[in-house]
């Protein structure tokens, strides 16, 4: 048993999320979206941080992260509990995040997201887009997509991912799972690799740089079914960034492969829960539909806004509306929905006194 094991079950525990190591701190954990302290824990020296870090990495990975500062893989403590690594070198030091990874893949039901996203896994071809920001739940969300399809359907899935999270069984389909660094060089080479592969399906974990999206945009105008990640907040700021990646002598014609190829675009965000302890998902939809098509090839994607809303019989949804509906339930507090919240003046009437003062006096 590795020493750092013990504070992986007191994550694990205390239901917590991440756990967060840094020198000269003493370590912390995340729960529900805070962060606090362990209790009865020492502030991490040079030597501590080192040993608890290189016990569980690979030797010449660990040499070679104190030469680049910054290293990513997965530790597996036990067959029930996996860990997303990210170490990296920071101002005073040494210093490390641990994501758990859960090890059973929920339903798109477990996870209370809108039940219509199931249309996404059962399409054959084209480009769909799960985005959010860092830890809002996108790997947990596209692990249940492609469990989906997995039992469904008689596919030949691809993941690339760095690292990679949910191990996913073979079910109906075959699942091939491959890591960035240690299978493949990068996401664009088993990106360019699945079209060799006799590939039906392909997640990749991020979509971060030219070629990744260019050989997504083109897997999926070859037929292969697409998943890729985003870390924007909505439909129209995923479509803008995937345009702006590109030259601008290159942006007419990729506005026309993207309308053709975009299936879907789900954004993702987790909002404090008040009923309960815990987080809930809230989402913005969008479908692929010939008005959308028409709005990213004019380049007109302001108009996506309304696209979304007059198409909620579609099962679109807008973000706002979504944070609207939890707080009709009574799962989140007025505050949290302000605070996630795109159009801020449709929530502020549902403040309390004391904090739409503080709001006006902002403004």
């Amino acid at each position: 048993m590795a020493k750092i094991d013990k504070l992986f079950q007191y994550l694990i525990e205390n239901d917590g999320s991440d756990l967060h190591l840094s020198e000269g701190s003493v370590p912390k954990i995340r729960i529900h979206g805070s962060v606090t302290e362990i209790a009865n824990t020492e502030v991490l020296t040079r030597a501590t941080i080192e040993e608890l870090l290189s016990e569980i990495c690979d030797e010449k990975a660990f040499k070679n992260f104190l030469e680049t500062g910054d290293l990513d893989f997965a530790y597996e403590m036990d067959a029930s509990n996996r860990f997303r690594c990210n170490y990296f070198i920071q101002q005073h030091g040494l210093a490390s995040v641990f994501r758990l990874i859960p090890t059973d893949i929920k339903t798109l039901m477990d996870l209370d997201v809108p039940p219509q996203i199931i249309n996404l896994a059962n399409i054959k071809s084209g480009l769909v887009l799960i985005t959010g920001p860092t830890g809002s739940g996108k790997s947990t969300t596209l692990a249940a997509l492609i469990d989906f399809i997995n039992s469904s359907y008689k596919r030949h899935i691809v993941t690339v991912e760095e690292p990679i999270e949910f191990i996913h069984p073979n079910k109906q389909s075959i699942i091939t799972q491959r890591e960035v660094g240690i299978h493949t060089p990068s996401f664009a080479q088993g990106l360019k690799a699945a079209a060799r592969e006799d590939t039906d399906v392909v997640l990749v974990g991020e979509m971060r740089d030219l070629d990744t999206i260019q050989l997504a945009l083109t897997a999926a105008e070859m037929g292969m079914l697409v998943f890729g990640t985003l870390h924007t907040n909505s439909a129209r700021k995923t479509v803008d960034r995937i345009i702006d990646v590109f030259p601008a002598e290159q942006q007419s014609q990729v506005r026309t492969m993207l309308a053709s190829s975009l299936q879907g675009v789900v954004s993702q965000l987790l909002m404090k829960r008040i009923d309960k302890p815990g987080r809930c998902a809230v989402n913005e939809v969008l479908f692929s539909t010939p008005a959308v098509g028409a709005v990213i090839r004019e380049g007109s994607t302001p108009k996506l806004y309304d696209v979304i809303q007059s198409g909620v019989d579609q099962g679109m949804m807008l973000m706002d509306d979504s944070i609207w509906a939890r707080l009709q339930q009574g799962m989140v507090s007025p505050e949290e929905a302000y605070l996630k919240a795109t159009n801020k003046e449709r929530f502020a009437p549902m403040l309390p006194e004391e904090a739409k003062a503080l709001v006006n006096g902002a403004g």
